[in-house]
């Protein structure tokens, strides 16, 4: 009894100083805000909410092509039409963040670009996801994303749906319950008149959950329901994976992201190389109602399969077949400091017998001074410990997001990264790019890639003739804003300001101690 009682009393003052840590880190970041004179997360979330549901205002104007981001929300004109939708993304540049809340179109036989507004419209945000189906003249949807405040300080989650009608030219935000928790990174697909929505994952700054969470919206009645799959088969928790619907309506997931906390400040990361493939059976039930029954499945396919990486980006194409493209391997040089890997190879998937090939053309990627790119000849001494292993990671793996602040004006400064690595014959090296498939062409824009410390975020459009698979062609070029950088040259280094905020969280914890209590915190 007496062993019992103080394991009780320690995992008391344990919990008590989590709380205090907690309490402690909110203040740090409050002082922060206040110096950079940023307002709280709600208060700018609340700036972008629509005040109707729905609105007639709609305008299109014909502009210049999107300006460089990543993580961003595309699909194809899902009827006749030649034409790819673009949403959102984010932009940084070692100083500032910025996400997008503007909406395109692109008519790929013009190559023409127009921007489409209404007062009423989904609010800026990166790491969503957005499908069009051919109902009512035809329809895009979108549902969550998160959005990350200049500082990156703050960050919010979305868990909204919506709706573009393409006959009417109208955004609708959808009042529907029962629906994914707010999240960003999951994945989306369209099959069989539903919207399944599988994985993401959240992260508040204080803590993070990766998600292997199904649900699925009737696109007939409106509904969520969340799906509870039979079977003892289901994948790991997870972001930023691939998935696609085959047109028998099954559906494979593979790859992603998730990481777990090892100690302070450091993160175990995961890189998968799984394959799941979810099917439907219906079912009466008593009442003589069909019901479907989904269940997920283990699949090992065959072929020359694309070597163990994050970020990679796929579409799905009328042929059956699933274009998989870029992602970056992290490899680990010690416990907080990693060096990545980026790919610009192209693989394909064929559904039907679930078999990798790997696609040539005349593309070819070239190193820089200070990167790394990887093919597939180069990499295969390293496949074999990458895809048994884990590696220790400082961010998700899939947005690359510093919290710690902006970096003090004395360190900062610009660098261009070489030419030569972001600017080669088609697609350069890169991870989260968006990638679609229409009237038979792959198409691959803007992403992000990472040399050191640095991120350059990318521009850039390519296409590349499916039927034919001959050489890229490049739509439009990186712009310059893309290589530059106004960040420290490393993560490591810190100003004056952070130093004062150290000095003066030590002062608060001096407070805390003698005040004894925290019960006044409230977490989740």
């Amino acid at each position: 009894m007496g062993r019992k009682d103080k394991n009780k009393k320690k995992g008391l003052g344990a919990e008590k100083t989590s709380m205090k840590t907690d309490k402690k880190a909110i203040a740090k970041q409050k002082r922060m805000l206040t110096k950079l004179g940023e307002d709280d997360i709600e208060n700018i979330i609340a700036k972008f909410e629509p005040k109707d549901t729905k609105s007639s205002d709609f305008t299109e104007t014909v502009c210049a092509p999107p300006t460089a981001r990543v993580n961003v929300g595309i699909c194809a004109h899902p009827g006749d039409k030649e034409e790819i939708f673009l949403h959102g993304g984010e932009f940084f540049n070692g100083q500032k963040s910025t996400i997008y809340g503007d909406f395109y179109s692109y008519n790929v036989a013009k190559q023409e670009w127009k921007a489409l507004r209404s007062s009423t419209c989904p609010a800026p945000r990166c790491g969503h996801q957005m499908v069009s189906v051919a109902s009512d003249g035809g329809q895009i949807w979108m549902f969550g994303g998160e959005y990350a405040s200049p500082s990156q300080l703050q960050f919010y989650h979305y868990r909204d749906l919506w709706v573009y009608r393409m006959s009417g030219k109208q955004w609708e935000k959808l009042n529907a319950p029962n629906g994914p928790s707010a999240r960003s990174g999951h994945r989306m697909v369209a099959s069989r008149k539903k919207l399944f929505v599988f994985g993401g994952f959240h992260d508040n700054n204080a803590s993070y959950r990766y998600f292997n969470d199904l649900y699925v919206f009737s696109l007939e009645n409106y509904v969520w329901s969340k799906i509870e799959t039979s079977g003892s088969v289901i994948p790991p928790p997870r972001s930023g994976c691939c998935m696609v619907a085959a047109g028998d309506g099954k559906i494979l997931v593979w790859g992603g992201y998730s990481k777990t906390t090892i100690k302070k400040e450091v993160d175990r990361g995961t890189t998968y190389t799984d394959m799941y493939a979810l099917s439907g059976t219906d079912q009466a039930d008593p009442k003589g109602n069909l019901q479907t029954n989904f269940k997920w499945t283990s699949v090992k396919a065959s072929g020359k399969k694309p070597a163990p990486r994050s970020g990679m980006s796929a579409a799905m194409a009328p042929n059956g077949k699933a274009y998989a493209f870029g992602g970056v391997m992290d490899t680990e040089e010690d416990e907080e400091n990693l060096k990545g890997l980026f790919s610009n190879e192209l693989h394909v998937l064929d559904l039907g017998s679930t078999t990798w090939r790997k696609l040539e053309s005349s593309a070819k990627s070239r190193k820089g001074a200070d990167s790394e790119c990887f093919g597939e000849d180069n990499l295969s001494d390293k496949k074999t410990d990458a895809a048994e292993g884990s590696k220790v990671v400082s961010d998700d793996g899939i947005f690359t997001m510093t919290v710690s602040g902006t970096s003090s004006k004395n360190s900062a400064k610009a660098v261009t990264v070489d030419k030569g690595v972001l600017d080669s014959d088609g697609p350069s090296p890169r991870m989260n790019a968006a990638v679609v498939v229409c009237k038979g062409r792959l198409y691959v824009y803007g992403g992000l890639f990472e040399t050191g410390s640095k991120q350059y975020t990318l521009s850039d459009l390519h296409s590349l003739d499916l039927h034919k698979l001959g050489a890229w062609k490049t739509l439009i070029a990186n712009s310059s804003d893309s290589a530059d950088w106004l960040g420290s040259d490393s993560e490591g280094e810190s100003s004056g300001d952070d130093t004062d905020d150290d000095e003066e969280e030590d002062d608060d914890e001096s407070t805390e101690d003698s005040d004894g209590d925290s019960s006044d915190m409230e977490t989740d």
